[in-house]
């Protein structure tokens, strides 16, 4: 009876190492898959990231161009500021030379 149960374990050893053959070449395809589904996700999150990248370089851009216009508009009003400040200094110094020259 002894030995019948050690015949049955052989067998199962056996059963074993074939069962283990069998899953290595099963595994392979399985692995392939896997990777590439990586590969695929890989590059829809490419794409995402490539959509949210240009998306922000449009925005800056955008906000450049509107700075651009701004800095110009701003440019123009000191000009006018200035040329509006020295006629009145030059007014201003116009009439202090007749009042100067008046007492005289």
């Amino acid at each position: 009876m002894q030995r019948a149960d050690t015949t049955l374990a052989g067998r199962e050893c056996f059963r074993y190492v074939l069962f283990m053959v069998d899953a290595p070449t099963d595994a392979v395809p399985q692995i392939l898959m896997k990777i590439q589904e990586s590969i695929g996700t890989l590059r829809s999150e490419r794409g995402q990231f490539r959509q949210a990248t240009e998306a922000r370089f449009e925005n800056i851009e955008r906000i450049m161009s509107k700075q651009r216009r701004d800095s110009a508009g701003m440019l123009v009003m000191m000009r006018a500021t200035v040329t509006d400040f020295d006629e009145r200094v030059s007014e201003v110094e116009e009439r202090v030379a007749a009042l100067e020259a008046g007492d005289n």
